[in-house]
């Protein structure tokens, strides 16, 4: 069982990070959508990207900071790696936003419903993420359901806020 440890500390770190990484797609998506009538398919995109990168970068360095400060050590090769993993794979809820921007770019979607698709996509991947989170675990049904839920409703309250917002 030790040596399942470090896979099952990887999976919960990536499950984490693609939450963090979703919250802050959902919300650059919602806020595109605000001013859907003036930008291009390829501005949407590069402002999404920025944005994601931006927090997967922040992420990492929070994450070495962190180690520097618990263990007063710079991260070895092998904890580098584990934290360049964890932020990359975090980078794979930009896939399908991109692609949704990019068929607007080529004319099959209009903007405004790649951004839409992409919100509907986002609070999926809430629902996913939260799904991937609780299928092993010794819970009864309804409790994943509460769990999968309280994800979808999160998502949900961020798409309100932005409503409200804007």
């Amino acid at each position: 069982m030790a040596d399942r440890e470090p896979d099952v500390e990887l999976r919960a770190a990536q499950l984490k990070e693609r939450v963090y990484i979703t919250f802050t797609a959902l919300a650059v998506v919602l806020a595109l959508r605000a001013d859907v009538d003036r930008l291009t398919p390829g501005r949407a995109a590069s402002t999404l990207a920025v944005a994601v990168v931006g927090t997967l970068l922040a992420v990492f360095l929070a994450d070495v900071v962190a180690h520097i400060t618990v263990h007063r050590a710079l991260p070895d090769a092998h904890e580098l790696r584990h934290m360049l993993i964890v932020v990359l794979g975090a980078a794979e809820t930009l896939v399908l936003p991109v692609v949704l921007i990019g068929l607007a770019a080529v004319g099959v979607l209009t903007l405004d419903a790649a951004l839409l698709s992409s919100v509907v996509v986002l609070v999926l991947t809430l629902v996913a993420v939260g799904w991937l989170a609780v299928r092993r675990l010794p819970l009864r049904p309804l409790q994943r359901g509460i769990v999968l839920l309280a994800e979808f409703a999160l998502g949900l309250a961020v798409v309100g806020l932005e409503l409200l917002a804007h």
